[in-house]
């Protein structure tokens, strides 16, 4: 199966190179053995973080610690995350925590950051020193609730997702959820605790900026069918900076005319007219907005919705999988996408082969994000040992971590997932997350750029 390499750029600006489609498609075996990248990895006498020789690691932060600021302890399932660069060689990253209402450690309510207290997701913030070390940690946005993923702005703020469509009186919650959040890295109560209401409310995955005309695309990622939808949002004041997102907007849905399901196609490179259909009602005060009625020609949808990246002039998003099973039209392990908007065209410009086994990079990927040697780093979510994988620019996939931590249980073989890794602005630290136990690291070593 021929893989078609592009360009990826994401919602900050970020470039992504290199063969997206080799991490799956590859012979069996061919993917164990990393041909480049740092070599083995090394058992970790912690028994937290297995690396490559050379590299070390340093925890930042873990679920149930103090938090610097004082306001109670660090909350659960890490996910999410980006780093800013803040100025004399300081790094400030932005957390999202993906609490449910049964979280056993939530995000505590802080004044004015709080948007529903009955939920127990948000944001945290962590301020790092030149030396790398934490100077303060703080809440940047509570009361939220499964906060899963999200994007950077062009001007330098994160789009935290609530993943969930539950309503006030569902879980104990008070408020309706299921929206966008803008959250300052710089000063959280310059953004505060505001829902993005005109963007939608679904179950939101991720979100992508186009820095030209400000239009920004979302993912919903639905775990029922019907599946969920691509969204496009045309902001009344498009790039406007921090806050100008409330202004509202309009918010439309992708149709591809005679394509109910994008799982069907299995042909890279194949192209299709891709038309928007207003969304009836965004609020979904009554209905779903997946649920709604598009009127003649329908809606396209798409199991599994998740990863959203602007690049050479379009917007690539991502189907993690999709099986006939669980109610897709058909099977495959993984789908990139390129929609031009231009031109009014969306492409297949990724299908991810089979993975022969859970041992093979490929069980469920989820963030990812550019490696300072211009190829990518790729967090595994799935069964068993879970890994960072990189990718080289020609393809070739190398493990660079290994999360040790067997979640405290006896004989066990259950691993938290690892979520939003990002490299610090100078490309020499990487920071990624331990879902759990919750743990946020930073590694540093002998990157190649």
């Amino acid at each position: 199966m021929s893989v078609t390499r592009r360009s990826l750029l994401a919602a900050g600006g970020i470039a992504f190179g290199g063969a997206l489609g080799a991490l799956f498609a590859g012979a069996p075996g061919s993917a164990r053995a990393a041909r480049r990248g740092y070599g083995p990895l090394l058992p970790d006498p912690r028994g937290l973080l297995d690396l490559p020789a050379g590299f070390s690691y340093r925890v930042l932060s873990r679920a149930g610690d103090p938090l610097r600021s004082g306001e109670g302890a660090v909350p659960a399932n890490c996910d999410g995350m980006a780093a800013f660069g803040a100025g004399g060689g300081r790094v400030r990253l932005v957390r999202n925590h993906e609490n449910r209402a049964t979280a056993a450690l939530r995000v505590p309510a802080a004044r004015g950051l709080t948007y529903d207290p009955q939920a127990l997701g948000g944001c945290t913030a962590l301020e790092l020193g030149p030396d790398g070390r934490v100077t303060s940690e703080r809440v940047a946005l509570a009361g939220t609730a499964v906060n899963c993923a999200g994007g950077r702005t062009p001007w330098n703020t994160w789009l935290s997702c609530e993943e969930t469509e539950e309503r006030a009186g569902d879980s104990g919650y008070t408020r309706d959820h299921g929206y966008v959040f803008e959250v300052d890295p710089a000063d959280p109560h310059r953004s505060g605790a505001v829902p993005l209401t005109a963007m939608g409310r679904f179950a939101h995955e991720a979100v992508a900026v186009d820095p030209y005309r400000g239009v920004v695309y979302e993912t919903e990622d639905a775990f029922v069918e019907p599946f969920g939808l691509f969204y496009r949002f045309l902001p009344e004041r498009p790039l406007g900076g921090l806050g100008s997102l409330r202004a509202g907007g309009r918010l439309e849905a992708l149709r591809v005319p005679g394509l109910a399901d994008l799982s069907v196609v299995d042909e890279v490179g194949a192209e299709f007219p891709a038309r928007w259909a207003p969304v009836p009602d965004p609020s979904a005060a009554g209905t779903p907005i997946r649920h709604q009625d598009f009127g003649p020609g329908g809606i396209t949808h798409a199991q599994k919705l998740e990863g959203c990246y602007w690049g050479d002039g379009g917007v690539h998003f991502v189907s993690s999988f999709a099986r006939r099973g669980e109610g897709s039209a058909a099977d495959h392990h993984g789908q990139v996408w390129f929609l031009d908007p231009l031109r009014g065209r969306l492409r297949l410009a990724v299908r991810f082969g089979p993975a022969a086994d859970a041992g093979l990079p490929g069980d469920s990927p989820d963030n990812i994000c550019l490696a300072p040697d211009g190829g990518l780093m790729v967090c595994e979510d799935g069964g068993g040992e879970q890994y960072v994988f990189g990718v080289t620019t020609s393809g070739e996939v190398y493990p660079m971590a290994r999360n040790a931590d067997d979640l405290g249980r006896p004989g066990a073989a259950e691993f938290g997932e690892f979520a939003g890794v990002t490299f610090s602005p100078d490309g020499r630290t990487m920071y990624v997350n331990a879902y759990a136990p919750g743990t946020t690291f930073a590694v540093t070593g002998p990157w190649q750029h």
